[in-house]
């Protein structure tokens, strides 16, 4: 019976994945329906192979994830400034740690298990690198150069931050909400997984999804509506009350500042528009009641 159990779950998870993969690559490739944004895709004349696309690529990953890591080294005084008041907008979200968790426990209990349990998923390294894979493989087979490029940020960036958040969490060894130890409570390298609370590694995942893909689009609307699908996971983990709220704030900073990282120096350093064509194709989507449709204009 649980075997039976088990593999219903497991299935119902990589179909929720399979459908999750399907509406963002659809999104990525849309238009004016929304939100007046139109994204036009351009076509690969060079006829580079995929392998050569794929070595590029690996490259681009390789050195974005690098180039996140020495940033610090050439931060300006603004930059640091800007540091240091994340730093202290972070320690003042520490100070109410304890009443907010009390509030999102008893939140939690109201909300439907079909959401919790989806948003935990979705900030799992291998569902969100199964996602962000899957983006970035349609973008290289279907020659897709806005795609690609948006599966190499997904990628890089979630790498970048998860690494990052692994030697955090064991370093800082921050009590986790559920073990009853407070919100002060420290054993730094501690192999206790009660004590690896800072920062929320769902967070850093799920947000860094959200925020790489809504820098695709120009409409306030359509990013802001991306960022609170992003939300959903951090949210769902004080729900839970495996998190604080400092460690899912935490979180979103490391996200939003590895993404924009990482965008920036794509877009400086790594060439992929000199690979497309003059003839562009113009992407639709299209809903009904029960279907997604995807158009192409040429």
């Amino acid at each position: 019976m649980h075997s039976v159990l088990g593999n219903f779950l497991f299935l119902a998870h990589t179909n929720i994945m399979a459908k999750s993969l399907g509406f963002l690559v659809a999104l990525l490739c849309a238009f004016s329906s929304f939100a007046q944004d139109t994204i036009e895709v351009a076509v690969d004349s060079a006829r580079l192979s995929i392998w050569q696309d794929l070595k590029y690529d690996g490259a681009s990953i390789y050195k974005s994830v690098l180039h996140t890591y020495a940033a610090p080294a050439h931060w300006d005084q603004d930059d640091w400034l800007t540091a240091g008041c994340l730093t202290a907008t972070t320690a003042m979200i520490w100070l109410g740690d304890e009443q907010i968790a009390e509030s999102f426990v008893r939140q939690g209990k109201q909300v439907p298990k079909v959401l919790k349990d989806g948003a935990f998923y979705f900030g799992k390294p291998i569902y969100n690198y199964g996602i962000t894979g899957g983006i970035y493989a349609v973008g290289l087979l279907s020659r897709n150069q806005k795609v690609r490029k948006t599966g190499v940020l997904l990628i890089s960036s979630a790498t970048a931050g998860g690494l990052l958040q692994t030697v955090f969490k064991n370093a800082v060894g921050r009590a986790r909400p559920g073990t009853g130890k407070g919100s002060a409570s420290f054993e730094p390298f501690s192999k206790d997984e009660g004590m690896h609370s800072f920062p929320s590694g769902h967070t850093i995942l799920s947000f860094t999804t959200a925020y790489a893909i809504s820098k695709q689009f120009k409409s306030p609307w359509v990013k802001t509506g991306i960022w609170a699908l992003g939300m959903i996971t951090p949210v769902s983990r004080m729900w839970e009350n495996a998190h604080w709220a400092s460690d899912i704030a935490s979180g979103v900073i490391i996200s939003v500042v590895t993404v924009e990282c990482i965008d920036k120096y794509l877009n400086r350093e790594r060439k992929y528009d000199p690979y497309a064509a003059k003839s562009k194709i113009s992407w639709n989507l299209n809903f009904s009641r029960n279907t997604i449709g995807l158009t192409g204009n040429f």
